[in-house]
């Protein structure tokens, strides 16, 4: 039985649909606000939908949180945007993200960045995310299993940190791993309601923050999070 072309030809369909769907999600980010051009260039280069589950996505490029299990989710786009726009980033930096999930929010950074750092705590997550970054030939960003509370000072100092979680607040080993006249935007409140913060060091001492909206993001654990 010879059904090649026939599936082939699916496929092809069914690409160039996620493609549509992609491209419309970037017009309506750009709509929205999102005045990155990088940033949006990156939006449209990762497909999304591949870092779901098969039966969500017909959802993918909604702007919507999706669950990608372990209790994690992958944030909607137009967080994902706005978080990515506000680091500022050039090209040139070194990047630390704060839990890797389904891997999407770093393909995202790799393209804005030299290089990315991640940090997953949960095992599955970060060999899925690995192997989609691999899919996706990202050549300049790491996954590390661990404790994304701590950071990896090893690493760094690093120009951004973007925190993918939510914790009572910005954690010190963070903002110590940031370079002076860097930043970093992350989630921070009560387990339930959270404000997007945007931190600048300004000083070896010092850091102000300014307060990006309200939002609501899964918890972030660990030494300096919440615990388990």
């Amino acid at each position: 039985m010879v059904l090649s072309k026939h599936s082939d030809f699916d496929f092809r369909v069914e690409e160039e649909q996620y493609r549509r769907a992609r491209s419309k999600m970037v017009q309506s980010l750009e709509k929205a606000g999102v005045r990155d051009t990088r940033v949006l260039a990156a939006m449209n280069a990762i497909p999304r939908h591949l870092l779901v589950a098969e039966a969500l996505r017909h959802k993918a490029y909604s702007d919507v949180a999706l669950p990608i299990g372990s209790g994690q989710t992958i944030s909607a786009p137009h967080i994902v945007a706005l978080m990515s726009e506000r680091l500022c980033l050039e090209g040139h930096e070194a990047v630390l993200e704060i839990g890797t999930g389904s891997g999407y929010q770093c393909a995202i950074l790799s393209k804005l960045a030299e290089r990315v750092v991640s940090i997953e705590r949960v095992p599955s997550l970060a060999n899925d995310a690995r192997r989609a970054l691999d899919r996706f030939g990202v050549i300049n960003a790491v996954v590390f299993l661990g404790d994304g509370t701590v950071g990896r000072p090893k690493d760094g100092p690093y120009d951004a940190i973007l925190v993918t979680a939510a914790g009572p607040k910005v954690p010190r080993s963070l903002l110590l791993q940031l370079k002076i006249g860097g930043r970093l935007i992350g989630p921070f409140g009560l387990s339930d309601s959270q404000v997007l913060l945007e931190v600048h060091r300004t000083s070896p001492s010092d850091w102000t923050q300014k307060e990006l909206g309200d939002c609501k993001f899964v918890e972030l654990i660990g030494d300096e999070g919440w615990s388990t």
